[in-house]
């Protein structure tokens, strides 16, 4: 067995085990630790995968920025209040129709976008064709920024109204 295999099985056992105490930790902000340590542990896979640029995107936008989100908003929902009743919703039936005609919109646009692309795509790339093209970074950056760019727009579109709507929730509810 050679060294990158064993580093393989070290990381995958070290992601196995965190994503394992993810769902076993009671207190939110151990399980989210515990998340950017799976995340981490896949970002070492990808390197050993010789993924160098699916590791760093990994660490930066995951294990980042998609994390520090999560402990936004762990740190601003009132975690003190889950046994109690909740309050009469006020504008919550307004509020869930216009969040579902997004999500609806996002999920049609998303679908739209995948039936052109296989229409339209070009077959697949073989490994000299990557090789070629300047390579895993060279082959990642064409295929996000030709065949999946709406896709792309559409999950950090996604990403940033989950963020205002935490931060909405938050503000109303103190």
């Amino acid at each position: 067995m050679s060294g990158r295999e064993i580093l393989f099985y070290i990381l995958g056992a070290v992601t196995v085990a965190a994503a394992v105490g993810v769902i076993t930790r009671r207190s939110a902000v151990h399980s989210a630790v515990l998340l950017i340590a799976a995340l981490m542990g896949i970002a070492g896979i990808y390197v050993v995968l010789e993924a160098e640029f699916l590791a760093a995107v990994q660490v930066l936008v995951y294990a980042g920025g998609v994390m520090v989100l999560f402990l936004f908003v762990i740190m601003l929902v009132d975690l003190d209040r889950r046994g109690r009743p909740a309050p009469a919703p006020s504008r919550a039936p307004r509020g869930l129709a216009a969040a579902g005609a997004f999500v609806a919109l996002l999920l049609v646009l998303t679908l739209l976008s995948i039936f052109l692309q296989q229409t339209f795509s070009a077959p697949p790339a073989t490994a000299e064709m990557l090789h070629a093209e300047g390579g895993n970074l060279g082959a990642v950056a064409m295929v996000m920024f030709q065949e999946y760019l709406l896709p792309f727009e559409l999950a950090s579109v996604l990403l940033l109204v989950a963020m205002v709507g935490a931060v909405v929730l938050a503000r109303f509810r103190t």
